[in-house]
């Protein structure tokens, strides 16, 4: 107790010290001189950095404020968040390279082709990264101070440095995340300051800062590109492509630092060079050593965290040829916190460690600027010759009904710089067709050779068994997009395609009957939306059909919409011109109908065209809930979908009129909001509502006899529903050396992997889907039996069903033939047991269809022969 009143009294008279003097001082090597025209942030913001937690626009103002002062800087916004929060990058340099920055720019990005000449004073491309989670306060604070060091400081070696480098300081990657922890940390702060864990301050409610404003990991998004801030970060890395970038985080409060390089072997991406690992990050990594331990502050490598997903922040540089950097700094969580390493563990502390490295890093990217450089360039023409001995030639995708997923997929191509050509000629593999127009070929000999085979590629071999976050991030999977590899010499490539190609719809003919919108398209589902909102009636076909259209015969799926003229409430001139403004805002093709009679299957005045409803969706969330769950399916709602949707605080719950909404959509955790009112869900979804659990909430759905047809699952085994006593108990298993347990534990876990499901596309849920082979996430180890209806397991795992990540071989054999989509009824209402994530990270659209149709259709599962 004695040591941590020692302590607590050192900070206070550290965070009572005056502005500019003490306070800056303290997070600089002795010695270090600075311009007295520039304010310190501690000057700009009237506060000692530590004491407070920096808000966003006051970070914004600052920044603004040096390249006000300094002609070493400029400020630019990069991009805005959802909450409409600025992207800020200060751009540090000497005066003279400011006067040829675009020069430096394009000089730099010449350079990297092949033969090309490299000016000699090229400077350094250096792009140092904060805070890309929001509570991990530190490193903001930390980038104030660097960009004032790199503007103000004085000496000859800082001239060197802004005259051999270009800094771009990016000081906050999540400003919405950041603003949300930064009002909660303010807000519950003492005086004096209180270092229990336990205290409010370091306990931030639901959802926490870490994330962005859906609640996105934005670590994990740099390949994906779900969120505005991972496109206009990305746009501007491809426009630099910088040598060195930093990633700068925090972790739990009893730890002490990382830096890189990162465990050896199985935490390296096997697509990247090697040296990367064994001779770069080594060599960058002393000048982090030497510049903590000159204050005495306790570091780690090697252990932990990795580098194989290309879509982390110290990861995807690695891909354009630069190093990415992973910093750590054990965290407060506050502004001073008891830690088992640090006894007080303060604000400051954990913000001067960010700062030295921060340091360190730029004079080991200009003592190392030649070697980056020349990396760079060899990294690039390798690329190349990987791609001369790499057996696949090219990638060959398209969707020929699904013209927004073709839209959608072309589009993160493009963003990431993948060069794609037209199909020249038609093309099949394994059954399935590719035809010029609605297919495109990506060349595997290109600069970007080595993504193109992480978007495409499926990961089967690995060096390690235990993973920091997915072993497999297959984007091609994801979008369930039908492809193919081409292996032969000679190419189908069409010209090279520079923009996403426009959507095919086009002005629609007018029509008294009826017009039509094709469910495989997965624009129709907002296109549905939208319409529905307009109070347009909508019908959905559960059965295909060919219909004559203005384009002589075409054929829909299950699950298209007809709309007939002759039952709505607006005119016929009013429902044409909604039509065309649906069609163009979302790039859906309508058809206009030139007869009820159609020449296969039902007629459009059958009893197979049934009523599409509105839901009414309502989503408890809040304490106990995933929130990346829960975001994920608002922000698929909302910005994919445009629908209202109801988020009810789970303590709100005894609020809530239940009669006033169709759908329940129950992410993991939701479910325990429900222990009490359990027999009140019974009785709503008795009485005509559908409920959609995923997760752990299936789970808890099948465990509390929602499901009449499908037993409880087991956890680590599949569940015999037909049992009539327990299993036997299994032999112990076999002795194991104890530092072993790391390892043996994680390769049995599914930490996140893609499986091959079979799915009923004659099923409501099943909807849209051209194929019965679906790609799904498996992430969990919950095992459900089949159900016990026939009609019942919507998707099943096939019998050898992986695709893509780690799987050890036990569960490989326990998933096979496991269901992943189960659907029962309950009385007059629907129980939908989404076992997988189907809108996992925003961007796996393949299952997201499965989702939409439990939205629109799901009030329609009934088993054959029944009707509602």
């Amino acid at each position: 107790m004695y040591a941590r009143l020692l302590s607590l009294a050192a900070f206070l008279i550290l965070v009572a010290a005056p502005a500019h003097g003490q306070n800056t001082d303290y997070f600089f090597p002795e010695g270090t001189a600075f311009d007295e025209s520039i304010p310190s942030p501690s000057d700009f913001l009237g506060y000692d950095i530590g004491s407070f937690h920096t808000r966003h626009d006051r970070i914004v103002a600052y920044l603004q404020e040096l390249a006000d002062l300094s002609d070493r800087a400029t400020y630019q916004s990069i991009g805005m968040t959802y909450e409409h929060r600025p992207m800020p990058v200060l751009t540090v340099t000497t005066p003279e390279n400011h006067a040829r920055l675009e020069e430096i720019r394009t000089s730099h990005l010449a350079s990297l082709k092949p033969g090309a000449e490299v000016p000699a004073d090229l400077p350094a491309i250096v792009h140092l990264g904060y805070g890309v989670h929001g509570n991990e306060t530190s490193s903001a604070e930390a980038a104030m101070l660097t960009a004032y060091w790199l503007v103000a400081g004085q000496g000859h070696e800082m001239d060197l440095i802004r005259e051999h480098g270009v800094f771009h300081v990016e000081a906050v990657l999540n400003p919405d995340g950041r603003d949300r922890h930064t009002q909660w940390a303010n807000g519950n702060r003492a005086q004096p300051f209180v270092a229990d864990p336990v205290d409010r301050e370091h306990n931030e409610v639901w959802p926490g800062g870490r994330t962005n404003h859906y609640w996105f990991d934005l670590n994990r998004d740099w390949l994906p590109l779900v969120n505005p801030e991972s496109r206009a970060r990305i746009d501007f890395h491809h426009t630099w492509k910088a040598q060195v970038v930093t990633d700068y985080h925090e972790m739990g409060a009893s730890s002490t630092y990382f830096f890189e390089p990162s465990e050896p072997y199985g935490s390296w991406n096997p697509l990247l060079p090697p040296e990367l690992y064994t001779d770069i990050t080594v060599d960058f990594s002393r000048y982090w050593a030497e510049a903590l331990e000159d204050i005495g502050a306790l570091y780690f490598t090697r252990e932990v965290f990795d580098n194989i997903y290309p879509g982390y922040g110290s990861t995807y540089p690695n891909f354009l040829g630069g190093l990415g950097l992973v910093f750590e700094q054990a965290s407060a969580r506050g502004h001073i916190q008891e830690s088992s390493h640090h006894g007080v563990l303060t604000f400051a502390f954990a913000i001067r460690n960010h700062v030295r490295t921060s340091l360190g890093t730029v004079r080991a990217a200009i003592d190392k600027r030649l070697e980056m450089q020349a990396y760079q360039r060899a990294f690039f023409a390798s690329a190349l010759t990987d791609a001369d001995a790499y057996p696949v030639k090219a990638w060959v995708f398209g969707d020929a009904h699904d013209h927004a997923l073709n839209r959608a997929f072309m589009d993160l191509l493009m963003r990431h710089r993948i060069q794609v050509h037209a199909l020249s000629a038609e093309v099949s593999d394994a059954g399935r067709t590719f035809s010029p127009g609605s297919a495109w070929v990506v060349p595997s000999r290109q600069p970007m050779h080595r993504l193109a085979r992480s978007i495409f590629e499926r990961a089967e071999e690995f060096a390690d068994s235990v993973f920091y976050d997915a072993s497999a991030w297959t984007v091609s999977l994801a979008f369930d997009m039908p492809d193919a590899e081409l292996r032969g010499r000679s190419l189908p490539l069409g010209e090279r395609v520079t923009e996403v190609p426009a959507a095919p719809n086009r002005a629609i003919a007018g029509s008294d009957l009826a017009y039509l919108i094709d469910w495989r398209d997965s624009a129709a589902a907002p296109a549905l939306q939208h319409l529905q909102s307009k109070g347009v009636r909508v019908e959905g076909a559960f059965a295909p059909f060919t219909a004559l259209t203005e384009d002589g015969e075409v054929s829909f799926g299950r699950g298209s919409l007809s709309i007939p003229v002759s039952i709505q409430k607006k005119s016929g001139a009013d429902l044409k011109a909604l039509l065309s403004q649906v069609s163009d805002e979302h790039g859906v093709r309508v058809y206009s109908a030139a007869s009820f009679m159609t020449p296969e299957g039902p007629d459009l005045g059958s009893g197979q065209f049934r009523p599409v409803r509105a839901p009414r969706v309502l989503i408890p969330m809040g304490e106990g809930v995933s929130s990346y769950e829960a975001g994920q399916v608002w922000h698929f709602l909302d910005q994919r979908l445009r629908m209202p949707v109801t988020k009810v605080d789970v303590n709100d719950l005894r609020r809530v009129n239940w009669s006033e909404y169709d759908v329940l959509v129950l992410v993991g955790g939701a479910e325990r909001a429900f222990g009490a009112r359990l027999d009140a869900l019974k009785d709503w979804i008795r009485g005509g509502g559908t409920l959609i659990a995923q997760r752990s909430a299936a789970a808890w759905a099948a465990r509390n006899e929602l499901t009449p047809n499908v037993a409880a699952p087991g956890i680590g085994a599949p569940v015999d529903p037909q049992a009539e006593k327990p299993r036997e108990v299994p032999e112990p298993p076999e002795r194991q050396d104890y530092d072993q347990a790391r390892e043996i534990s994680g390769a049995q876990s599914i930490g996140g992997s893609i499986w091959e499901a079979d799915l009923d596309v004659t099923h409501p849920l099943g909807f849209g889907f051209n194929d019965r082979s679906l790609p799904v996430w498996r992430d969990h180890s919950y095992f459900f039996a089949p159900s016990q209806s026939p009609y019942g397991t919507v998707a099943q795992l096939t019998e050898d069903p992986h695709l893509s990540g780690y799987a050890s071989e036990r569960n490989h054999d326990r998933l096979a033939g496991s269901p992943s989509l189960l659907a029962d009824r309950l009385g007059g209402g629907v129980v939908i047991l989404q076992i997988d994530n189907t809108n996992f990270r925003g961007y796996w659209r393949g299952t997201n269809r499965l989702f939409v149709n439990g939205l629109f259709f799901g009030n329609h599962v009934t088993a054959p022969g029944q009707t509602r």
